[in-house]
């Protein structure tokens, strides 16, 4: 698998990105915080696909809240390869830039629906934990958050 910077508005990413946005409306309405490809392309996001072969098999990003913290965003194994470790490479890829980027904390904002729980139980595999809100985001009923301390 190879995983590169890439950029979020590219043809080859569209369709797995409104796949991404369409699944979490339709089980979190308003609550879903995920970022189209404009939110993706702000200065404070780093936008990465991950590729088996030739095909898209993920994407994720890591946004810059300050020079110390850092959140993950928009994390999407393609439907043909989920429950490969497409995932937990992408989700390693962007710790290990956090880690890079000398942040002390990395969080992250997902949901509580059941389609969540893989993508929760991965995140505490690497260490999250849950934590509050964070950043400008407020709880509710559809969200809940984590954090991975980086600084030891």
């Amino acid at each position: 698998m190879e995983i590169r910077q890439d950029d979020p508005k590219a043809r080859h990413v569209a369709d797995l990105l409104a796949h991404h946005l369409e699944e979490l409306r339709s089980v979190m309405g308003e609550h879903a915080q995920a970022l189209d490809a404009s939110g993706l392309s702000a200065p404070t996001v780093t936008f990465w696909t991950a590729w088996q072969n030739d095909a898209l098999a993920g994407f994720g990003a890591l946004k810059q809240l300050d020079e110390m913290h850092g959140e993950v965003k928009s994390m999407r194994a393609a439907p043909t390869t989920r429950g490969t470790g497409v995932g937990r490479a992408i989700l390693l890829h962007i710790v290990a830039e956090a880690r890079k980027r000398g942040y002390a904390r990395l969080s992250l904002e997902t949901g509580t629906a059941s389609l969540h729980a893989p993508a929760v139980s991965l995140y505490r595999s690497v260490g999250f934990a849950n934590c509050g809100p964070f950043a400008d985001y407020q709880a509710s009923p559809h969200n809940q958050f984590m954090s991975l301390d980086l600084a030891n």
